[in-house]
């Protein structure tokens, strides 16, 4: 029986146009001010009625803010980072649950403990190991004698040193964000519900390992892989400290970084229909993709396949 209460009724949906139209406001004033030109932003109030400046200003912000650079970057360094993310975490997921070895509970707690240091936490030494990846070998180097070789190529004194820097590269923007203690954790706790009789009979059909993991795990998890591919992906795209921290060259700054040249110093003209409208462009990517797999993100939260 289902029990009728229009007012209950009545009141959530009030609630909810309320919240739509607190969340969405910001976005509704960012398109309307994209369409003004600058004499009708700059007044305030700003008027609520959209102009017809929407191309030009976005061709402005596109220009000015080379903005087609830096969507590829950040396109490169999101997608880099979710597939990086789930392909650890399924291999890591798998050998927690799959392999009997000592310690795996343990392995699995200190992965697991990772959630409490984020990105900020562990900024400066992420940093520094970025800068030069052979670091920890340093001591080695200096105990060996090497530091002060210098050798002679091609008739040229070049001195021999011990130094790796992933700066200002897409392999810095990607490998240092692709570890997570949250995937791998959703992905163990989906394998946990895999009946083992699967298990059995795929070794009883000679199946290896590998064979296993690809042929019977990865289908079986394609909808908690689409999910995750949606958070990831926007996760990567909305990066804005550690790009900014290890990117100097503008050839390599993320869109995020790069509407910072859009935004008015002091002494500019509050070009802020041309900053919106940079907004615009850089916030569609990550919208498209959840438009487009939201069918598979609902579904790889909600169900579970075996």
């Amino acid at each position: 029986m289902v029990e009728k209460t229009p007012i209950l009724d009545t009141l959530t949906y009030v609630f909810l146009i309320a919240g739509i139209i607190i969340v969405g406001f910001p976005i509704i004033y960012a398109v309307i001010a994209a369409t003004l030109p600058i004499e009708d932003v700059s007044r305030v109030p700003m008027p609520f009625i959209p102009g017809d400046q929407f191309w030009v200003n976005i061709r402005e912000a596109w220009v000015r803010g080379d903005l087609g650079n830096h969507l590829l970057n950040s396109f490169i360094m999101a997608s880099g980072i979710t597939l990086g993310k789930i392909v650890v975490s399924l291999l890591g997921a798998f050998s927690i649950v799959y392999f009997d070895y000592r310690f795996r509970t343990v392995v699995f707690v200190s992965v697991f403990c990772t959630l409490m240091l984020p990105v900020e936490v562990r900024i400066l030494p992420t940093y520094e190991m970025a800068a030069n990846l052979l670091g920890p070998l340093q001591e080695l180097w200096r105990f060996l004698h090497l530091d002060g070789i210098v050798s002679w190529i091609a008739g040229h004194e070049i001195e021999m040193t011990l130094e790796w820097s992933i700066l200002d590269s897409y392999t810095g923007l990607i490998m240092p964000l692709i570890a997570s203690a949250t995937c791998t954790f959703l992905f163990r706790q989906f394998f946990l519900t895999i009946p083992e009789e699967l298990c059995e009979a795929a070794k009883m059909d000679g199946a290896s390992a590998m064979t296993f993991f690809r042929k019977i795990l990865i289908p079986l998890s394609k909808t908690n892989i689409a999910a995750l591919v949606v958070i990831e992906f926007v996760y990567g795209w909305n990066q804005y400290l550690w790009p900014l921290l290890i990117t100097t060259k503008p050839q390599m700054m993320t869109a995020v970084i790069g509407l910072q040249h859009l935004i008015p110093a002091a002494d500019d003209l509050p070009y802020w229909n041309v900053a919106l409208a940079g907004s615009l462009l850089v916030m569609l990517p990550p919208v498209l993709v959840v438009l487009f797999m939201q069918r598979w993100f609902v579904k790889g939260l909600v169900e579970r396949e075996k």
